[in-house]
């Protein structure tokens, strides 16, 4: 361990090359964003008046990308909720002939709405129960399987429904299936939460607000802004980053407090959070924001875990018993290889035992390393940096990564990373593995895909996050490649770590032939 010193750090990134508050321009430093830029007139000019309009900022032109590629979204979707008219004449959802797969419109919000018996009048998550597999030898007691803040978020929309469709009966508003309104005003909020994501990013990066459209344009938010329920949470984790980068400690926890309750990964980000603050000295912000955080989980949760406790133990139940995802590595490597060395062989119901201790050693080594990057390089990273490598450490080895978890990588992969082209490359390639993904659903009997094409995939995928992994560890072990600080910023994102003196660090030893 070494001492602070009064001397700054001898591997500190180039001197910055804008002046105090001075914008980048993606126009002149991306050549992506140039070329795109030419239909428009080509890059900003030398003498352009910079920030003068009167409503066109880079913020709000964030958000109106953001709201049309969620317009999209929608149309991309709309087409599971389109209904029939059946031969007794009541109208019917019209999944006939494997329409989600075929028409790459799944979403869970659809079948989720009858599955979780929202569509039942007097039905409370965690507190309604049924029965799986009834009269089997696998029939099992089921509740609300999502964490608590996600349950409700549900359950409020199941109830905005009951009054939508009751003003509709009476001819006050325009009427349709209850899971087809279910569906719209669900809809309606996840978009609000993304557009509230993209705003966060914006406002945290600073002298970058462009990037923000990095976000709002992002593939995966095509595709996948409305398959489940993830924009709650990226819009708590991506406010709680501004609030810790505004010096607000409390809010922050607050904020990630509220994301846990949705969604596990904003727990993730205290993590990184300790490393640097062990490092810059300053635990009792972070001592702030982890006890909010808890605090605000614990408050969220504890009055459904002591009143309806069967039901809120489902979430962690599930998870217990829940076998490797098909889009995880260790089915990959179970599949290519033939091993069923995962507890693969297990029936309906059985505990993997196995598959979850090598999943939580794996992701705990990895958190490891990454406090000892955390603690050993040069220049103390950025926040994003290693928020981006702890989410996604945990995608690569969990056992289950649903196609809408990588959203959870945008906004720390834009702070993170700011590089156009290479984000948006990746962005469209895991987007672009919903495509098989839907028709190895559709099965080889109808036309669909065989497995190989699928789990091929998917491994470029994961290749491709290891890859911007390999990418942030270089630029935090050479932070002159880093095109943030280049600008001469430290950590835009870093709140009372942003320029801190280091109080606390591991020394590396240098290879012998190391170039200074």
């Amino acid at each position: 361990m070494s001492s602070p010193t009064d001397e700054t750090t001898p591997d500190d990134p180039a001197p910055a090359s804008l002046d105090a508050g001075e914008r980048v321009a993606p126009t002149r430093s991306d050549p992506l964003v140039a070329a795109a830029s030419r239909p428009l007139g080509g890059p900003v000019g030398d003498h352009a008046a910079v920030g003068r309009h009167w409503f066109w900022t880079p913020q709000r032109v964030g958000l109106a990308l953001a709201a049309l590629a969620l317009m999209l979204c929608w149309f991309g979707k709309a087409s599971c909720i389109q209904q029939y008219v059946d031969e007794s004449g009541q109208a019917q959802l019209d999944w006939r002939s494997g329409r989600p797969y075929v028409a790459m419109c799944y979403s869970d919000v659809v079948p989720l709405y009858s599955a979780e018996r929202l569509d039942q009048p007097g039905t409370f998550p965690y507190a309604t129960s049924w029965v799986d597999n009834p009269g089997t030898p696998n029939a099992q007691t089921r509740y609300m399987e999502y964490p608590v803040l996600t349950g409700l978020f549900q359950w409020v929309n199941a109830k905005l429904t009951e009054g939508w469709s009751a003003v509709a009966d009476a001819g006050w508003l325009p009427g349709g299936l209850p899971v087809a309104i279910y569906f719209d005003i669900t809809a309606f909020w996840l978009a609000v939460a993304w557009l509230v994501t993209v705003w966060a990013v914006g406002r945290t990066a600073r002298r970058r607000p462009w990037d923000a459209c990095l976000a709002a344009i992002s593939p995966l938010v095509l595709v996948h802004a409305f398959t489940n329920f993830d924009t709650v949470a990226t819009a708590f984790a991506a406010t709680g980053l501004l609030a810790w980068s505004r010096r607000r400690p409390a809010v922050a926890g607050l904020l990630l407090g509220l994301g846990a309750a949705a969604k596990l990964y904003p727990l993730f980000l205290l993590g990184p959070l300790l490393v640097l603050c062990i490092r810059a000295g300053k635990l009792r912000e972070w001592a702030t924001t982890a006890g909010v955080t808890a605090g605000t989980w614990l408050a969220v949760n504890l009055p459904i875990a002591l009143t309806f406790n069967a039901g809120w133990q489902e979430f962690f139940r599930l998870n217990a018993q829940r076998g490797m995802d098909p889009d995880s590595v260790y089915n990959v490597l179970s599949y290519f290889t033939g091993w069923t060395g995962f507890d693969g062989t297990l029936q309906p119901g059985q505990t993997p035992t196995w598959l979850n201790v090598v999943t939580g050693v794996l992701f705990l080594v990895c958190c490891a390393g990454i406090a000892y990057v955390g603690l050993s390089a040069p220049v103390r990273p950025r926040l994003a940096q290693l928020g981006f490598l702890v989410v996604a450490a945990f995608l690569l080895t969990n056992k289950v990564w649903s196609p809408q978890y990588s959203l959870w990588l945008v906004p720390l992969a834009v702070l993170a990373i700011p590089r156009w082209r290479l984000l948006l490359g990746w962005m469209l390639l895991d987007a672009l593995v919903w495509v098989p993904r839907m028709f190895y659903y559709l099965g080889t009997d109808h036309k669909g895909l065989p497995p190989d094409w699928f789990l091929g995939f998917v491994a470029v995928r994961d290749l491709a996050v290891l890859g911007l992994c390999v990418l942030v560890l270089r630029e935090i072990y050479r932070p002159a490649d880093d095109l943030v600080r280049r600008t001469g910023d430290d950590d835009p994102a870093g709140g009372v770590l942003d320029r801190a003196r280091d109080v606390v660090t591991v020394r590396r030893r240098r290879a012998r032939h190391a170039v200074a």
